[in-house]
């Protein structure tokens, strides 16, 4: 037998909040500590770090690109 719940979000957070201690860091622990989704800056630093950059030649090809775009509207 199976039952299916509607709970909204602010009903969900009252009941979590009513939750004793044991059973609250047993959650956080199940949901891996993360309580909500807002990046930390380290995040946003390390993905910036790793993201790909574009190498000169790129960037002589993007500017060319655009020259000539911008030319062709003009006319």
């Amino acid at each position: 037998m199976q039952i299916q719940v509607d709970i909204g979000f602010e009903q969900l957070m009252e009941i979590i909040k009513k939750l004793p201690a044991n059973k609250l860091s047993k959650l956080k622990a199940e949901l891996g500590g993360k309580t909500h989704h807002e990046p930390q800056n380290n995040d946003i630093e390390a993905f910036l770090m790793k993201a790909p950059v574009f190498s000169k030649s790129q960037i002589t090809a993007i500017t060319k690109t655009r020259k000539a775009i911008n030319q062709w509207r003009a006319e």
